[in-house]
Parts: structure tokens; sequence; C-alpha cells
């Protein structure tokens, strides 16, 4: 009888110093990231048949149990690789949105002080000042164009680092789990099955902190080991077996590195937009999302700005009598051959209406014979061209012979547009302010008849008769009038019908008569010479400021400019409050499983007065069994 107390009173005292031990490892990691809260599960141990019946012989502790929810668990990780990737992106394109918005260091100060700079010109088309002026208005524009594209490429170095050191973290803890899972079999094989409870914690905050990383899916395999998947599918952790991620150059692009799977000696690329979730998830996002599409658009603007001012220019005439030249230097787009390529075939790509460019890049595969297939990557439009050359989107696109099927090519027309924007002259005598042409009614005139300045047509190449001098004489009865001049075809042509104020067009010129000229009055179109008070040209190049040339006609370079500053805040704001919101939902999600799984200080310190009780208890009977013990013992004597 005193054995049975003995056994009974010892058991009870086992359990009590296990309940204490437990409850003290929970005041102790009451702050350690990822732990879970233990408890020991009791029970009876088998009890003893009597005649009397079945008397109990203690209790045992049959496992220390870990309270845990997977369900909430889960939750929580996957919150946390969505607020992650909001946080990342949010801070990435808060770069731009401060650069672009910026009321000094941004593009609309400059474009207004060119158009400042043209519209004095055309104020004082003579002043070599003003013409100065213009000059350096130019460069200053052209070198606030490059300083944002050069900010925009170093963002994008900068993705190139953060992504090459995400992906070493996530190598690290996928290793981490590996050898977590290996520790959490050799322990359950070696304690009969009994769950490892803290090696599982730190397994699951390991997985936990692979989820801001990237976002990742967990399989529970019967062994207790957890298999990791990300991206499409790709396993990551099987068992004890990792797989290797690496940043390596993009085969269309080698300024951008991009994230691959490592087999043995081979890499195998991944769709990019596959890696979801997480800082990885974020950089990856912000990249083609935002920093492609900006640095394409802001490149857009500079492409059509070059070119409808050129186009201008070229239609004038400058201080020595010359047709105007191109006033910027016209940045042409970028085509790369994919470094997976087997043909010889050259791609190339001219722009021919930078008012049709939509501002995507462009992914070309060749399909064998002389088939094409051309993607466009912000819509994923795709065109079939039976051969090359091709005109889309105000591009065209040729090649030379030897592409291999499955060779591709990626264009990217707009990329390059705000780095090599530069100004072309450096005379200010080469501003082409005026109009080549002049004309003239003739003093002896009799008629009412009166001329047109004249307009040079927007035509290239311009006509190579333009300042060649035409006159046109009034035939008897005026109703009719002859034409003569070098470069008109059948000159001198006789009785062209006159009715007033119709477009009269010859040598690339067009120029109106209304009135009612007299039998013999003369009109000519000439060179205009000795034209440094003409501003003509100034004052069309002045309108090109508030002239729609963008977007196929409908924006101006600043309203273009403006929408490309406001599409990029508002993705800012709401990125902002995504991610507030994102992370204000985590929080309560930790929150329900901290009220779960978290240590709460003043249960454990309850529990350590429970405990200690039961165990005082359980002392007080092996001191009673010991009384009793003893009182058998005196009997014998």
């Amino acid at each position: 009888m005193g054995i049975g107390i003995f056994g009974s009173g010892v058991s009870a005292l086992n359990a009590a110093q296990i309940g204490l031990l437990t409850t003290e490892h929970n005041i102790a990691n009451a702050n350690t990231p990822g732990f879970n809260r233990q408890e020991i599960v009791l029970g009876t141990r088998l009890p003893q048949a009597t005649g009397a019946g079945f008397i109990g012989q203690g209790v045992e502790v049959s496992t220390v149990k870990r309270i845990y929810n997977e369900f909430l668990s889960n939750q929580v990780m996957q919150g946390q690789a969505q607020a992650s990737q909001l946080e990342t992106y949010y801070q990435q394109i808060g770069q731009i949105n401060n650069m672009l918005a910026d009321s000094d260091a941004g593009l609309s100060p400059a474009l207004q002080e060119l158009f400042s700079a043209v519209n004095n010109v055309a104020s004082s088309p003579e002043s070599q000042a003003a013409r100065q002026a213009m000059l350096g208005s130019a460069q200053f524009l052209v070198s606030r164009f490059q300083s944002l594209n050069q900010r925009m490429s170093d963002i994008n170095s900068s993705i190139n680092g953060q992504i090459s050191s995400s992906v070493t973290t996530i190598n690290s803890y996928a290793q981490q789990i590996a050898s977590m899972n290996k520790n959490i079999v050799l322990a359950q094989a070696a304690f009969n099955g009994q769950t490892p409870n803290d090696l599982l914690d730190q397994r699951d905050q390991l997985v936990s902190q692979l989820n801001k990383e990237i976002k990742a899916n967990v399989v529970k395999q019967s062994d207790g080991t957890f298999n990791v998947f990300i991206g499409a599918g790709q396993s990551l952790v099987v068992g004890e077996q990792t797989i290797t991620l690496q940043a390596v150059q993009s085969s269309s692009d080698p300024f951008r590195l991009e994230v691959a799977y490592g087999s043995g000696a081979s890499v195998i690329r991944a769709q990019q937009n596959s890696f979801q979730g997480g800082n990885l998830g974020g950089l990856l996002a912000f990249r083609s999302e935002s920093l492609d599409v900006e640095q394409n658009a802001l490149g857009r603007v500079a492409l059509v700005l070059a070119d409808t001012f050129n186009q201008q220019h070229k239609l004038g005439q400058d201080l020595n009598g010359a047709l105007g030249g191109n006033f910027f230097a016209q940045p042409v787009p970028l085509v790369n051959s994919n470094t997976a390529n087997t043909g010889t075939a050259t791609i190339s790509a001219s722009v021919v209406s930078t008012s049709a460019l939509t501002g995507s890049d462009y992914s070309l595969r060749f399909n064998g014979g002389t088939a094409y297939t051309l993607t466009r990557l912000s819509d994923n439009t795709v065109t079939a061209f039976a051969t090359l050359p091709q005109t889309v989107d105000g591009l065209t696109i040729a090649t030379t012979a030897g592409a291999i099927t499955g060779d591709s090519y990626m264009i990217r027309p707009t990329i390059n547009g705000a780095r090599d924007i530069a100004v072309a002259i450096s005379d200010t005598s080469k501003i082409a302010a005026a109009v080549p042409i002049r004309t003239n009614a003739s003093l002896a005139n009799i008629g009412s008849g009166r001329i047109s300045e004249g307009t040079v047509n927007a035509a290239f190449p311009v006509n190579a008769n333009l300042q060649q001098p035409v006159s046109i004489v009034f035939d008897s009865p005026p109703t009719t009038y002859t034409v003569t001049g070098t470069g008109i075809p059948g000159s001198p042509v006789a009785g062209v019908a006159y009715t007033v104020g119709t477009a009269i067009t010859y040598n690339g010129w067009t120029m109106q008569i209304t009135g009612a000229p007299a039998a013999g009055d003369t009109f000519t179109v000439a060179s205009n010479t000795n034209a440094t008070a003409d501003n003509r040209n100034a004052l069309l190049l002045a309108n090109l400021q508030t002239k729609n040339t963008m977007a196929g006609g409908t924006a101006s370079y600043q309203g273009a400019y403006a929408q490309l500053v406001s599409q990029v805040g508002n993705k800012t704001r709401e990125l902002e409050l995504t991610s507030q919101a994102q992370t204000s939902m985590v929080n309560q999600i930790i929150q329900t499983q901290q009220s779960i799984s978290g240590v709460n200080l003043d249960e454990e310190a309850a529990n350590l007065m429970r405990y200690q009780r039961a165990y005082q208890a359980a002392g007080k009977v092996i001191q009673i069994a010991n009384s009793l013990f003893d009182t058998l013992l005196s009997l014998g004597e």
C-alpha cells in the first residue's frame, strides 16, 4: 500500500515538475519570434485491478503539446508575402514619384524655359542674345531629360543588386529549412515519434521569413518534413534537398538581372512574373509595371519632341539663307538579340511616325521561312507577319537573312529616347527662325488682289525647288493665270482657273490669292533673302508647345509629361493605401494568432502557482506514505 502511494506520489511530483519546466520555458520565450506556447498533456497510468476494483496508479505526461493553429499561421505567412511585396513596390516607386513631380527637378520647368526662349527669338529674330539663350535652354532641357533617365537607370541598377541579394537570402532560407527538415525527422525517430516543438517553431519562423522575400507554398509530408514551392509551382525545398536560385543576366537585355533556377551546370530561365509576393516579387513587379513603363514614356516625350521640333525647324531658314537642319539629335530604337539565338540575322527598327509610338516594348520571334510574330508587351497583342519589313505603331521593322526558327529579339523603341536626345547645333546663326520663301505683289498691279505670306509644306525631303522664283501673271480676262518658274512641270502653265482664296501649291509651298486681280497683275514667290527680321518659323516652333503632337495627336509635350507624372502619382498613392491596409490586416491576423499561440504572462504566472501547489501536494502525499511505511515497520519490532 505504501509502495503504491509512493509510486502515485512520485508520478504526481514528476508531472508537476514537467508542468513547471514547460511554464518556465513559455515565460523565457515570451519574446522569441515564432515561438508557440506549449502545455503538457496528462494521462492516467494503468490502474491496478483488485478485488475492490481498479485502484489508480497516478499520472503520466504523455507529451508536451505545441499550441499551434495551422490555418492562422498560413494566413499570416501569405499575408506577410503580400504586405512585403506592396511595401517594396511602394518604396521603389516613391523614388520616381518624388523625382518626376519635383517642381524644380522635373521636366516641366525645362520645357517651359525652352519655349519661352523660342518666343523671345520670335520677338527678336535678329538678336544673337535671344538665339544664344534658346540654345542654352535647349541644352538645359536635354540635360534634364538625360538626368531623369540616368536616375531611372540608376534605380534599375539598384534593382539588379537587390534582386541578387534577395536570391541569396532565399537560398539561405531554403538551406536552413532543409536542414531543419532533417533535424526534425531525426528527433522524431530518436524519441519515439515525440514532436520536437522548438524545432517546428524554428522551421515555421524560417518559412515566415522566406515569405517576406517571396511567396512560398508549403506542403507537409507524412514524415513531418516541409516541401516548399515558389513561382509557378517550382520546388525550392524537397525534404532535405534544395533547388538553388540564381540571378542571371537577361537573355534579351544585358542591363538587367533575372531570376533563374540552377540545375547542375545549366540554368533554367523562368517567367519573371511568376515570382509573386515578398520583397523579390515587389522588385520584379515594380521594374516591369512601373520603371520600364515610365522610362519608356519619358523616352517617348523626348523622341516626339526631337522629331516634331526638327521637322518644323527644317522647314525654316537660318541667318545664312540655308534651310534649317536638325535642331536635336534624333534618338533611335534599341534592338537586342536573344543570347540563345543560333541564327545570324540582324533586326533593325526605325521610327517613321513618332506620334504613333505607344511607349511599349516588343518581342519579335522568327517562326521559320520568312514569317515572324510580333508581340506588343504592354497588352500582349500579337501580330503575325508573313515577311519583313513591316510597319506597326509608327515603327518599321526590317531584317537581314540568316534567322533560325525560334530566334527572338527585343525591340525597345523609346527606352533610350531621353538618354540620347542632344542639341545638334551650336551656331546661333543656324537657328531657322525665318520661312525660306517670300511672297510679293508687283507695285504695278492695279487690281485688288492680295497674296498671303505662304507656308512651306510639311513634307520630307523638302522640295529641291522650294526657293526657286515662281511668277503668277493674271490673264485677260483675269479669270485665269499663267505660272512660270523652275521646277514647275510644263512651265509656263497657262490657263489655270482662279478661285478666290483657293490654295495654290507648287515647289513645296502653299499660298492663297484673294480679292480681284486685274489682267496683267503679277505675284511672285521667291527665296527669302535678307530675312534677319523674319520670325514666321520661330512662331511655328513656339506653337509646338501647345500643339497635340503626342499619343496619336491627343496630347502636347507637357500634357504627355503631366500624364506621366499623374500616372506615377496615382500608382504611388494607390500602393501607399493598399500597403497600409495589407499591413493592418496582417497585424490583425497576427493578434488573432497570438491570442491562441502566444505566451500570456498572466496565464503562465497562474500556471506556475497551480503546478507549485500540485508539487507541494504530491510531496505531502509522499510524506504521508513515508509515515505509513514507518508505522508498518514499527509493528514488526
